[in-house]
């Protein structure tokens, strides 16, 4: 069994029964599944259709033991090496989000905008969902988005803040010489580590935050929403 006596007083997992659905298992998703089990969490969805090559070892929560296996299959052993009870809890969706219906709490973690915005639209009046966590990333500085699901205007700002193609993020995001997305470990981290401290915070009762910026090498972090 997991011990969680070091975080068990802080936050006791028996308060979140809802589904968690973790949509991309790449540098984000697989991060924060892993922040999600070390709570305790145990009912967690994950959705990925692709693999894991070298290049995702830079900065996702993979080894050289998962390379070319898929990125669900990958993460959930993982989380499984975190607590072993996960091995009957989670589920795996190696085809990605293809409809599936969510319920509980939802966390956008592919590299697609159109595909985020597609789930969002689409579940727009969907009750069953409590809130939503949105991820961006680029080389230094990154963004987080939430909504409370239970409230129209929060919905309304999320979809405001997806108001353009994945072309045209594509060709904002920084590239290396040889056309690669260039995105570093400590980022993907930061900006992981706001979202899943939004959620607790928000099944703990507290406000949701809608909106949050940073940098992981100035040191800036600032709620702008």
């Amino acid at each position: 069994m997991m011990d969680l006596a070091k975080s068990y007083e802080f936050f006791n997992p028996n308060d979140c029964q809802d589904m968690i659905n973790i949509i991309g298992c790449g540098s984000v998703g697989s991060t924060v599944a892993e922040l999600i089990a070390r709570f305790g969490l145990e009912n967690i969805n994950l959705y990925d259709f692709d693999v894991v090559e070298s290049h995702n070892l830079v900065n996702q929560m993979f080894t050289t033991e998962d390379l070319y296996k898929p990125k669900v299959e990958a993460t959930k052993k993982h989380l499984e090496e975190i607590n072993p009870a996960l091995k009957e809890t989670v589920g795996i969706f190696d085809e990605g989000w293809k409809g599936q219906h969510l319920s509980g709490y939802v966390f956008l973690c592919v590299d697609n905008i159109d595909l985020r915005r597609q789930i969002v639209t689409e579940n727009k009046f969907n009750n069953t969902i409590k809130a939503v966590f949105d991820f961006r990333t680029g080389l230094t500085e990154c963004q987080h988005y939430a909504a409370d699901w239970s409230k129209m205007f929060h919905k309304k700002a999320l979809m405001n803040q997806m108001n353009f193609s994945h072309e045209e993020a594509k060709a904002a995001t920084p590239m290396s010489a040889c056309h690669v997305a260039l995105c570093v470990a400590p980022t993907v981290r930061l900006v992981s580590n706001i979202g899943v401290c939004n959620f607790i915070n928000f099944v703990k009762g507290k406000t949701l935050k809608q909106a949050i910026i940073a940098d992981a090498f100035s040191f800036m972090i600032e709620e702008i929403l």
